[in-house]
């Protein structure tokens, strides 16, 4: 079984020594800027530098989060944070949107790429497209059975797995619940998890409906190391020392095949337990909150998980081998992972009463509890009757353990090419629209298929309903299939997206990197949704090159940010419908109160319902306000077409939006104006 990365998180210096003493291989942390834990103390960038040079003095490689999405307008900043950051000696960056991975590498050629979790891959096929673009791990979402993880595995690109901490309702990267209620983005690192405030099925105002257990795999670690996964990651930015010392000790102990201590990891923290996530695929008993119990077993629990990262952490043996001769300068040289250094002191003295023997030599220098080292076989040559006193041999020690450290810390830190590029914003421009602009048209229904067909230039139709009788009443020219927005069976998906092909529907609706790899394996034309995140104009010159066609802005975006992107690939712009708050695997409602007695709505502490639309493999919040701009479609300048989104429209509602009505009852204009905190 090859070994698998212990990687724990850190938000500060010292949550970064307190994962280190513990045990961990590797590191993540964040910045001041670009990283999706913007509430996290995080580093400046003197303190990336140091926190670099502390995991390389460990052996430990350290990854730098960039993993938001960025404006034009930071692309500079961006590209100088980068150079620092690689100068400094980062081990990875971790990345979520299409056009910082471009960047980086424009400004770094070398540098290593990490797909965060925000990206939401979720399927074999789109780990190997990242693979394929050169990235050297994917993190995929945490909603993945075993039999999911282990084909990821298998693609040949690193896996990074959640195995501990907290558990987002939605699957990373597709949640806008926090940007919609408070302008409060998930995907720019300001998420006010809104999730953890009352929800209910049925107006129970006590119900955290959308609140997740935290996920612990650590039982489960020897099987998954066994699959082949590189990385075991422990989520956690923003907690404590304590918490993170005692996730990396109990994974550590599950590693090497005792039972980790789960009473103490929940007495440090956990919201009513632990889960298993999505891992077994049962999806059982995953709902809790933070309970006044947890709390005082953390308090408790402080001082014995202290001890876990008291001290410096042996990570390394040190060979001795001392040189004492009469005449001659004192010298002790030490070898430790191939690499040999030297101290050289003053002549030894005449012995005038006990001379320096091996094992004074041993008493002295085998003193190393302050460093990282631990002592291994100790030579000498000898000459009799002399004497080094106990406080030079200590000076020779500590010179020795010092040039160690900073030979091993060297060793480990990676040398980059770092550019001389400066973002220059792509010249590219879009093709205005003259006259009306064309609607795309989401559907959820035959009957709202039927009844928008005339009025749009494309309709957007979940392939499940995609059945003959459909396809007999609409011209098949007109139709873009849209899978499903989270892959339960990748194969399975192949096999109807080909036979849907053979009946002639040759485009594709992409919300996820997993949709644009499919979708490109079987020779559809790919249009990309909103949900691909899509923020500036290096993302949609990226995403163009992949062979998108098109592509929905991000519906975080306002009006100028958009209108102010520069790119060849035609963007499209939601005008009208419920956006989808969140995309989640784990149905609330029926949680609360059983599919039977389904509401088909969720209610906040506002009293405002909340639309839940359910799959067979998801289910999606909706927006309780429908977005309205079909009366400002002049203000959207630079875009090429207009999307409806249709929830529950009957065919005289779905007529209504196409014909640009204001619906009834409260709408939105979304970000478009207010836009989203920076």
């Amino acid at each position: 079984m090859k070994q698998t990365e212990i990687l724990a998180p850190a938000g500060s210096m010292e949550t970064l020594r307190a994962a280190l003493r513990a045990g961990a291989q590797a590191v993540y942390i964040g910045g001041k800027r670009f990283s999706a834990r913007n509430s996290a103390n995080n580093f400046s960038e003197d303190e990336i530098a140091e926190a670099a040079a502390l995991c390389h003095k460990y052996g430990a490689k350290l990854d730098l989060a960039v993993n938001t999405v960025i404006s034009d307008d930071e692309t500079a900043d961006f590209c100088e944070y980068i150079k620092t950051a690689a100068k400094s000696g980062v081990d990875a960056f971790i990345v979520q949107d299409w056009g910082c991975a471009e960047l980086i590498r424009r400004c770094v050629p070398d540098a290593v790429l990490h797909g965060s979790t925000q990206m939401s891959v979720h399927t074999a096929a789109g780990a190997s497209m990242l693979r394929g673009l050169g990235y050297a791990r994917v993190v995929p979402a945490r909603e993945l059975d075993r039999d999911t993880i282990s084909r990821i595995c298998g693609t040949g690109i690193e896996t990074e797995i959640f195995v501990h901490g907290a558990l987002c309702m939605s699957v990373s990267g597709q949640c806008y619940m926090s940007a919609m209620i408070g302008s409060r983005s998930a995907n720019r690192g300001c998420c006010g998890q809104a999730c953890r405030l009352p929800f209910s099925a049925v107006g129970n105002k006590d119900k955290a409906a959308l609140s997740l257990k935290d996920l612990s795999l650590l039982p489960n670690a020897r099987e998954l190391a066994a699959m082949g996964v590189d990385s075991f990651k422990i989520e956690g930015r923003m907690k404590r020392p304590e918490y993170v010392a005692s996730a990396v000790h109990e994974l550590k102990a599950s590693l090497e095949g005792n039972a980790p201590d789960m009473k103490l990891l929940r007495g440090v923290f956990s919201r009513s337990g632990f889960t298993d996530g999505y891992f077994t695929g049962k999806r059982q008993d995953m709902f809790g909150v933070r309970e006044k119990d947890d709390v005082i077993s953390a308090h408790e629990l402080i001082p014995k998980i202290h001890e876990l990262y008291r001290f410096e952490r042996k990570a390394y043996t040190v060979d001795f081998h001392a040189v004492i001769k009469e005449g001659q300068p004192v010298e002790l040289t030490g070898k430790c992972n191939g690499i040999t250094v030297s101290s050289v002191g003053e002549a030894p003295e005449k012995a005038l009463s006990r001379p320096t023997d091996i094992d004074a030599l041993e008493k002295q220098l085998s003193k190393l509890g302050d460093t990282v080292f631990s002592m291994g076989e100790l030579t000498a040559d000898i000459d009799e009757g002399l004497m080094v006193p106990a406080g030079k041999l200590n000076e020779l020690r500590r010179d020795v353990a010092e040039k160690l450290t900073a030979a091993i810390t060297a060793k480990n830190t990676p040398v980059y090419t770092v550019s001389d590029y400066a973002p220059d914003i792509p010249q590219q421009s879009r093709e205005e629209t003259a006259g009306k602009l064309p609607l795309r048209t989401f559907c959820r229904t035959a009957e709202q298929i039927k009844t928008a067909a005339e009025l749009s230039e494309y309709l957007i139709v979940p392939e499940e309903l995609l059945n003959e009788k459909i396809l007999g009443s609409v011209d098949v020219k007109k139709l873009i299939v849209s899978p499903p927005r989270f892959i339960a069976n990748e194969d399975s998906l192949a096999e109807r997206l080909k036979k849907l092909k053979t009946m002639g529907l040759d485009r594709l609706y992409c919300h996820t990197p997993d949709c644009i790899a499919i979708g490109r394996e079987l020779g559809f034309r790919l249009h990309g949704s909103f949900t691909l995140n899509v923020f500036n104009s290096f993302s949609a010159e990226y995403l163009r090159g992949l062979g998108l066609e098109d592509c929905v802005f991000s519906v975080e975006a306002t009006l100028a940010q958009t209108a102010a992107v520069h790119t060849a690939l035609p963007l499209g712009a939601v005008v009208y419908g419920r956006l989808p708050l969140m995309l989640t695997r784990n149905c609330p409602i029926r949680n609360e109160v059983g599919c039977g007695k389904c509401t088909k709505k969720l209610t906040d502490r506002t009293g405002r319902e909340l639309p839940v639309v359910c799959s067979k493999d998801y289910t999606e919040i909706l927006n309780p306000d429908r977005l309205y701009m079909l009366d400002r479609t002049e203000e959207l300048r630079g875009i090429s077409y207009g999307v409806i989104y249709l929830s529950d429209e009957d065919a005289e509602g779905t007529l209504a939006a196409l014909s640009g009505f204001k619906p009834q009852g409260n709408i939105t204009r979304g970000l478009y104006y207010r836009g989203i905190a920076t």
